[in-house]
């Protein structure tokens, strides 16, 4: 075994499945006795994961490690490993056939292994029976066909960082970025090794040749190869842009790097200007930035890492307000990512430059793709700020808005924090803010309003809201919804009771037929159960509390214990948000 294979082997077991990664058994572990898994289904498991991996940026695929690492080997026989081997260029299995190199690989202790690394391709590649996969995260998506040409139409895009700008050599690119780079990725392989493996250069009548791609992430002078490929940021005084003689700027410089650096360069040189915030809470003051750092610094990879390159007059810049802060990057989103799909933080990706995000990927500015935007909006949220805004500006260009003002106070935040086991959306958490300070209830007619929503949008909304236990109806049909406070399972709580929350939250009280039904119980049993718990100060009766058809309320032990959780949870949200605390002068 050569060192290159000892170190490939020990990559792929400790490597995370993910964008660009993932593993198979060979092995059939359904019953008792192991044995191997039929090639058919492994055949079936390479063409989809290499087909969506090709649809998207291209990754590896080895047979014969299990999830969680341990070697298992193939021990199948000679004629399966070559037919495995050739599924990639089999139109039985895709269509057209992958641009992939296959190889059977020796490990220890007499084991095989098959590696499969499929390239980012500019065909679309649908499977036998016509699906067509795309690969976001460690899982094979299915894509909707009727989208399948503007995919391809996307995919012509990610070409441009593939071309070899004239008079470009090895010796444009810097030195010492790339063993940074070599190391990130394989700590023993040589760094022209590593840059190979990821495409970014090619070997061209005997000589390596760098992509458009290399030189802008690790080119001594990036703008030699592209005029526009830094950061601009203007800070405007005030909260809108003025010209000539009222000219508001205050601030203007240009972040200038190889784009493997520029992202961190970047934050370095702006957060000088992200404000500090005193908020006061009881007796201290609470220091808070104005945006949370995750969310503006996304905003910035996903500029570097997404913007269209092959466009050469525009720039990615920040602007910066008294009142929000603007990203804008050249370039709209590739199908099938849009910006309705941004704005409802629905997970998507598709990379313009998969080759940049595959190494911004390894540098760890991006962590799972498809993630990032969802987490922004998570951020901006839990900071008590308006979600991001994603709109398109004179057709050409992604304008990416963060406002710094609170659209939660501090006591409507922790208010909120009850609900945070949860999943809610933004809309939802907006309606019952609303409803909190409206007396804890709210109407269809005034979810539509609040949240700007059709009657049968907000008909879903508060339906959904109903199966999760925090909005009841107050009368049968009625328009009127009350919000219900989530009972939350606390130490010392009996198990039965535990399992009765979720139906004590969600109506209000609970009766022996609901007992029965949850615990699977019999009617003298659920009894005895309601007793016990009545006894002990978890439930109280409703009402008179004699006949079968009873109702039961929660107690004033487990009302006190839902006050003491609620406090804890108070102090965690308080404690999270505030980054420094000073006493109130």
């Amino acid at each position: 075994m050569t060192d290159t294979t000892r170190q490939n082997i020990a990559r792929w077991i400790a490597a995370e499945e993910g964008q660009f990664f993932e593993r198979k058994s060979a092995l059939d572990r359904s019953s008792e006795k192991v044995k191997p898994r039929k090639a058919a289904e492994i055949a079936h498991d390479i063409a989809e994961t290499l087909c969506a991996m090709a649809n998207a940026d291209g990754g590896e695929l080895v047979i014969g490690i299990e999830d969680n690492g341990t070697l298992s080997g193939v021990p199948h026989a000679e004629d399966k490993i070559n037919l495995l081997l050739g599924i990639p260029k089999d139109r039985n299995y895709v269509n057209p056939p992958l641009p992939c190199r296959a190889s059977k690989v020796a490990a220890p202790d007499g084991m095989t292994l098959l590696h499969f690394e499929a390239d980012w391709s500019p065909d679309v590649h649908l499977l036998a029976d016509s699906r067509c996969l795309l690969r976001i995260r460690d899982r094979n998506e299915p894509f909707d066909k009727d989208k399948v040409k503007a995919l391809k139409e996307s995919k012509t895009q990610g070409l441009f960082e593939r071309t070899f700008p004239a008079g470009a050599r090895m010796e444009d690119l810097d030195e010492t970025l790339l063993a940074a780079f070599a190391g990130k990725v394989s700590v023993e392989s040589a760094p022209r090794e590593v840059l190979s493996r990821f495409r970014l250069v090619e070997g061209r009548n005997g000589h390596a040749v760098p992509t458009l791609a290399a030189l802008l992430l690790f080119g001594r002078d990036p703008s030699r190869w592209h005029d526009r490929c830094g950061i601009d940021f203007v800070r405007w005084e005030g909260k809108e842009r003025k010209s000539g003689a009222e000219l508001n700027i205050s601030k203007r410089f240009r972040v200038e790097a190889p784009l493997s650096v520029l992202p961190e360069k970047a934050f370095e040189s702006i957060k000088p200007f992200i404000r500090e915030r005193q908020q006061l809470h009881d007796l201290f003051f609470a220091e808070k930035l104005e945006y949370p750092t995750f969310a503006w610094q996304e905003a910035i990879v996903n500029a570097v890492a997404h913007r269209d390159y092959s466009i050469r007059g525009l720039g990615i810049e920040v602007w910066m307000f008294d009142d929000r802060m603007e990203i804008r990057s050249p370039g709209l989103p590739p199908a099938p990512v849009t910006l309705d799909a941004l704005a409802k933080c629905r997970h998507m990706h598709c990379s313009r430059n998969p080759l940049m995000v595959r190494a911004l990927t390894s540098l760890g500015y991006m962590r799972e793709l498809g993630e990032g935007v969802p987490r922004m909006f998570d951020e901006m949220e839990r900071a008590g700020c308006y979600p991001p805004r994603f709109e398109a500006v004179g057709g050409a260009v992604v304008r990416v808005t963060l406002r710094n003002e609170p659209i939660y106070d501090q006591a409507t935040l922790e208010w909120l924090a009850q609900f945070k086991e949860v999943e809610l959306s933004g809309d939802q958490k907006r309606m019952l803010a609303y409803a909190h300070a409206h007396g804890d209830c709210f109407t269809s007619r005034e979810y539509q309003k609040v949240v700007e929503a059709d009657i049968y949008g907000a008909s879903n909304a508060i339906k959904d809201m109903i199966r999760k236990g925090i909005v009841r109806s107050e009368a049968k049909g009625g328009r009127v919804y009350s919000v219900v406070i989530p009972l939350m399972a606390v130490d010392g709580m009996p198990d039965d009771l535990k399992a009765l929350l979720k139906q004590l939250t969600k109506a209000g009280c609970i009766r022996n037929v609901d007992v029965q039904k949850v615990l699977k119980v019999s009617r003298i049993s659920a009894w005895r159960i309601i007793t016990g718990l009545i006894a002990d100060g978890w439930l109280a009766p409703k009402g008179s509390g004699k006949g079968r058809s009873s109702s039961y309320v929660p107690g004033s032990r487990l009302l006190f214990q839902a006050q003491s959780s609620k406090n804890e949870r108070e102090a965690e949200t308080i404690g999270a948000e505030a980054e420094t605390l000073k006493p109130q002068e």
